[in-house]
């Protein structure tokens, strides 16, 4: 029975499961998202989050179980050079799981695993909107309130009599329809 026991073993054994989470790991360092399986990305996640809380101090110990974690110098050096700087700042949950679908061949659930801090278009998206501002439910301004400054703050036209307004033409109504001189219609 597997009472508490949480890691999904994924059909493999213990060393050629720990050989997959280190290459996927080293890949997800390297290229900021990888495309797998659900079920990995999940089992990556938590093989990968700690390594990166690790690479946000860099000695000489974290850089040394960094490395026997991913077997790959290019993926440690990556870690702790750029990747480190990017989440520096982060207090956790690096990563981000994305559901794709399923598979044609055997319908396993396909995910995006990336790293939070690489997604430049999201960044881009969340840095144009406006910040959200908390509104409290009582004592908040009335929208009737509101459209009446609106209303007041625009200059209004005034008119005296609605038809002499509509009979007198503007600046900007000018009928497209009339020629100028010395045009002619070509047939």
């Amino acid at each position: 029975m597997r009472h508490g026991k949480k890691d999904n073993h994924l059909g493999r054994t213990a060393s050629h499961r720990k050989a997959m989470l280190s290459n996927m790991a080293s890949s997800l360092i390297i290229h900021k998202r990888i495309e797998t399986t659900l079920t990995k990305a999940k089992e990556l996640r938590k093989y990968v989050e700690p390594l990166l809380t690790r690479a946000k101090e860099d000695s000489t110990h974290n850089r040394r179980i960094a490395f026997s974690y991913l077997n790959d110098k290019e993926s440690t050096k990556e870690l702790f050079g750029i990747v480190s700087d990017k989440i520096a700042s982060r207090p956790g949950g690096y990563t981000r799981i994305i559901k794709l679908g399923n598979r044609l061949g055997d319908a396993a659930e396909k995910a995006l695993i990336e790293l939070v801090d690489f997604n430049d278009a999201l960044l881009l998206a969340n840095a144009d909107k406006p910040a959200k501002t908390r509104r409290s439910r009582r004592g908040g301004v009335k929208k009737s309130d509101s459209t009446d400054e609106v209303v007041a703050a625009s200059p209004v036209k005034k008119v005296d009599h609605p038809i002499v307004a509509e009979a007198e033409p503007d600046s900007e109504d000018v009928k497209e329809s009339e020629e100028l001189p010395g045009e002619t219609e070509k047939e």
